[in-house]
């Protein structure tokens, strides 16, 4: 061992269910921490490395500036040494408004500018003339948003009709002004509208500021023409909403919705922004290209006055390439990335960092990244840590923890049965350690031979979505359909978009929170508290409402919270258990109700394993068998849902669904989070439901989750233009010989007893 080599040091680690861990972890290396899902990974990690490195530069503030910044207490261990400054690179989108996007999140859109404002033609003025945030540079009609309220007028017109015949429909419009267009003399009423030359289809919509005749009774008035989409704006879009009466605005609300702003097209910039062209394309077209038809662009720009400007967005724009976000662009919303996106796109952030010896922190930055795209990812870890940076990755993917310096595996199983260090050391001492990891990392499961039959099909009809172009599918029924392809291949606009929109019946189990409140926990969330209840006061001869702490039962000092919130004006608030209950969060004279021995905050306190082997009853006990297949055994009944990780949430609304038959389920990578002796315990779980008369349609990139499909629909062949086709459906044994598929290729490594690809 290298003695100049230096370590993140440990001692006595005691968060949630660590016992007593002391670790030391190499400074400048790749360490990664794995182990099944609530092992106590990420209470070393996360609550303990990550939370003590921030709360210590956090108290090199003010006491002003801290009372702005997110509050971290003190972790409990008894030592933890040799710390430098964590950045955290989570899964959490970036979210944003529509002022955020790509190109401002990196830092390359002010470069770009820049290099607009120095060599763009006509000069205009300086980069600020360039952005969409700025006045010098937005678009007045739209104030830099690219949209703005429009009008859906697809029902307006019959195009089969002459004025004649009723060809105006407006559904706001009185009789009298939908035959005014008829009475204005400037059409031709008995010519169909279908028939209408460019001029006169334009003159019918937009025309306004002309007089004419109007017909009234017997008799003739003035009266000013305005084009059917002009006066629908100027009667219900252009006025102040509160002016109309509620019933009108109900009835125009279906008619109304944003859209390309008509001055700028979407672009968001002023005319004079977008007259500025380099290589005959404005700053809007260029924003516009994928990052890799951009990149070759700016290498292609020779200007010695641009060379440095040229040279930095080069560099900037070859790392998202790097990364395999090639497909994005630089005007694309941050709110619309996805977790594995967002994180990616922080990653290449910190990439253009000249800081060193950081420690940058990874949650699983392997999710949604299909495995061609792992070594980029293997690249990038190697980069920041041969700028001289810890970097320290909880993750579950072979192929990442391949790349190692140092492995941590933490177990060996979870919540109370986890929270010690089962092995430390190398990839190749791990694929020999009697370890669940271990033991999994060298096993691939078998390739289906036998797929179910459809019992029938739901279609996609002509999906347009993003880069899908006039895409149709069918996704048979009664089987477990999975959609793969590429990072940008378009499966979820596929799924996530359009299948959604034209099945809307269909149930999302997603990795969105379950919910926020300290008082919902896996118990209420999966109706197995009402059982309970229902058990406590069968037993005991009592209302049921008594073992809720939301209702009857609740410690009346704390109204069942188990905590007192004490606020300290500017310094941090605390929380401190409830004097009367001791956290228990209910009445005493409740708690002396027993059921086989054990209260209602007993049984709260104990995992779903534990609590299987304590509940009798048969309602109980499925719904608890439920959460144990998912792979949440290690939960308490009682943790707040707040508390739990996307994966978690996924699995927790898997589990509640178990039970119902004659469904369609959409998931969304319900493998992120599962270490790999878990994945067989997903599939039995989806295959239960298959087999209850449900529709599964999964979209994922684990390869064990591929083979193991009746269906495949493999989108591509790439990302982005080069994506939003469906190169391959059929059987996993028949994608195993299909050509033109990238998937194909590495399920043929992998069932060929390659677990992990070799780069």
């Amino acid at each position: 061992m290298d003695r100049f080599q230096e370590y993140i040091e440990i001692r006595g680690a005691r968060e949630n269910n660590l016992k007593n861990v002391s670790l030391r972890i190499p400074k400048r290396k790749i360490t990664i921490f794995t182990g099944v899902s609530g092992s106590g990974k990420s209470s070393i990690v996360f609550d303990t490395i990550a939370t003590e490195a921030q709360r210590q530069l956090n108290e090199n503030f003010s006491m002003f500036i801290r009372n702005f910044l997110p509050k971290y207490a003190q972790p409990n261990a008894d030592a933890i040494e040799n710390l430098s400054m964590a950045i955290v690179v989570d899964q959490r989108r970036l979210g944003g408004n529509s002022h955020s996007t790509m190109g401002t999140i990196t830092d390359i859109s002010p470069v770009l500018r820049l290099l607009f404002s120095r060599i763009g033609e006509p000069h205009i003025g300086g980069s600020n003339a360039f952005s969409f945030n700025d006045p010098q540079g937005m678009c007045i009609e739209c104030n830099g948003l690219g949209r703005k309220m429009g009008v859906l007028a697809d029902t307006f017109l019959d195009m089969d009709k002459s004025l004649n015949e009723g060809a105006v429909q407006v559904p706001v419009f009185a009789t009298w002004e939908k035959s005014s267009y008829a009475s204005s003399g400037f059409f031709d009423n008995d010519k169909k509208l279908s028939d209408f030359t460019e001029e006169e289809m334009d003159l019918l919509l937009y025309g306004k500021n002309m007089k004419f005749k109007m017909q009234v009774g017997g008799g003739t008035m003035n009266a000013s023409y305005l084009g059917i989409i002009e006066k629908f704006e100027r009667s219900y879009i252009k006025r102040d909403i509160k002016t109309l009466s509620e019933r009108t605005q109900k009835a125009v609300a279906p008619y109304i919705a944003l859209k390309p702003c008509p001055a700028c097209k979407g672009a968001r910039l002023s005319q004079a922004a977008l007259s500025c062209k380099i290589k005959g394309k404005n700053i809007a077209e260029m924003s516009a290209l994928e990052v890799s038809e951009l990149l070759a662009i700016i290498n292609d720009i020779k200007e010695p006055v641009a060379a440095s400007m040229a040279a930095t967005l080069s560099e900037r724009l070859q790392h998202l390439v790097d990364i395999g976000l090639d497909y994005l662009s630089l005007d694309r919303e941050t709110s619309t990335l996805s977790g594995g996106e967002s994180q990616r796109v922080k990653m290449v952030k910190h990439l253009s960092s000249s800081l060193i010896d950081v420690m940058y922190i990874f949650d699983e930055p392997s999710v949604g990244l299909h495995p061609r795209d792992v070594h980029r990812l293997n690249e990038l870890l190697g980069k920041l840590r041969d700028k001289g940076n810890t970097v320290i990755v909880v993750e579950h993917d072979p192929d990442v923890i391949k790349v190692a310096d140092h492995i941590v595996d933490v177990g060996p199983h979870a919540g109370s049965n986890g929270g010690n260090i089962v092995f430390e050391g190398t990839f190749d001492e791990l694929i020999h350690a009697d370890t669940l990891t271990g033991r999994h990392i060298k096993q691939s499961l078998p390739i289906k031979e036998n797929s179910r039959k459809a019992s029938g099909k739901l279609s996609v009809l002509k999906a347009n979505v993003n880069n899908l172009h006039n895409v149709s599918v069918d996704i048979p029924e009664g089987v477990l359909t999975v959609v793969t392809g590429v990072a940008g291949s378009g499966k979820s606009s596929l799924i996530n978009h359009v299948f959604l929109k034209q099945h809307p019946k269909a149930v999302v189990i997603d990795q969105s929170a379950v919910g926020t409140s300290t008082r919902s926990n896996p118990a209420t969330y999966t109706g197995v508290m009402d059982d309970v209840r229902k058990a406590f006061a069968k037993e005991n001869g009592v209302s049921a409402s008594l073992f809720s702490f939301n209702s009857q039962g609740a410690c009346e000092n704390c109204q069942g919270l188990g905590v007192i919130y004490t606020d300290l004006a500017f310094l941090d608030g605390i929380k401190t258990p409830c004097e009367v209950c001791e956290g228990k969060r209910f009445k005493e004279e409740v708690l002396a109700y027993k059921l086989d021995g054990k209260s209602i905050s007993d049984v709260l306190e104990l995992t779903v394993l534990q609590s299987l082997d304590y509940f009798k009853q048969k309602d109980i006990r499925n719904k608890l068998q439920a959460m144990s297949d998912v792979g949440l055994d290690y939960l308490t009944l009682g943790q707040p849902l707040s508390t739990l990780s996307g994966g978690e949430c996924q699995r927790i609304k898997l589990a509640s669904e178990l039970h119902k038959k004659s469904g369609v389920y959409v998931l969304d990578e319900p493998t992120t989070g599962l270490h790999m002796s878990d994945i067989s315990h997903l599939l039995s779980i989806m295959n239960r439901l298959v087999d209850s008369g449900n529709t599964m349609i999964v979209i994922e990139h684990n390869l064990d989750v591929i083979k193991n499909a009746d269906w495949i629909i493999d989108m591509g062949p790439d990302g982005g233009t080069k994506g939003g086709k469906v190169v391959f459906e059929g059987t996993p044994v028949e994608l195993l010989n299909a050509t033109g598929s990238i998937t194909s290729q590495y399920l043929r490594g992998a069932n060929a007893g390659k677990t992990y690809q070799q780069f």
